[in-house]
């Protein structure tokens, strides 16, 4: 399947040390290598770049070390195809206008199924089923509110369409509207967030090393989300199955916990019965 990666923080942000790892997880140490993508908030815009070729070779990946770009929010995806054929129209991330705002997804994960979209307005351009998943909630968002409602109210109703969705398949996705990140978790993702003391790091596909602190100020808040971890030596925190996380400026607003999680809260994950 594909892999995810995301960035909140409160700060203008590069992610390009991130990015150099994950890029190499689509042709180099892994095999998604069918096509990327990465979209850059910057106000109410976004700046997207895509491309059919994989990430690790791809010269259009190359742009983003060569420019650096600064963000608040960023989500990035690297693709193993389930369904529909390699093209730019099938990359993710996708985009689409919700109350006047570019809102952005990127799914990992197959949909055997999807509910039916002839009623909606909003229809996917390509033939994935993670476009169609994004077009299905756009729709349902703008049906039920003529104008945004409360973050809570947005947290929560996401919380509900994605227990729908996720009743035909495998559903790990990251939504961001430039304002907050929503990140679920159906099977595999990891998220860290990093803050003062900054210290130095060391990737997983290269063993390339940052020493953050001479990047960052006291105030600085990162966090990023992964598929699987991209450094050695932090301490990623494992979503369980059915999680879902609210990020903002660069810190964790609200959380659900998974199924794991709520078993061994309750007592009940290892007790025996008879």
């Amino acid at each position: 399947m594909c892999q995810l990666l995301g960035m909140n923080c409160n700060v203008p942000t590069d992610i390009v040390f991130s990015f150099e790892g994950f890029r190499r997880r689509a042709g180099l140490t892994d095999t998604h290598s069918d096509g990327f993508g990465i979209a850059f908030f910057e106000g109410k815009g976004v700046r997207i770049f895509r491309d059919e070729k994989p990430a690790a070779v791809s010269p259009i990946a190359d742009c983003v070390k060569q420019y650096n770009i600064k963000s608040l929010n960023v989500i990035a995806h690297i693709r193993k195809a389930t369904q529909g054929e390699v093209s730019i129209v099938n990359t993710h991330p996708f985009i689409r206008e919700i109350w006047g705002e570019n809102w952005v997804f990127a799914h990992n994960g197959n949909l055997i199924a999807l509910p039916d979209l002839s009623g909606c307005y909003c229809r996917p351009i390509g033939s994935t089923d993670s476009e169609a998943a994004f077009c299905y909630i756009a729709d349902q968002l703008k049906k039920r509110y003529c104008h945004k409602p409360s973050e809570d109210e947005i947290f929560a109703i996401i919380q509900e369409m994605t227990q729908e969705l996720g009743k035909y398949g495998t559903f790990n996705f990251i939504l961001s509207n430039g304002e907050w990140m929503i990140a679920h978790c159906s099977t595999n993702l990891h998220y860290i967030t990093r803050r003062a003391p900054f210290c130095e790091v060391q990737r997983i596909d290269d063993d390339g090393v940052i020493d953050f602190r001479n990047y960052t100020t006291e105030k600085d808040k990162v966090t990023i989300i992964t598929t699987f971890p991209l450094t050695k030596n932090e301490n990623w925190t494992k979503m369980e199955h059915g999680g879902f996380v609210f990020f903002k400026d660069g810190e964790k607003i609200r959380e659900i916990i998974g199924v794991k999680k709520q078993l061994e809260d309750d007592g009940t994950l290892g007790t025996a019965t008879g």
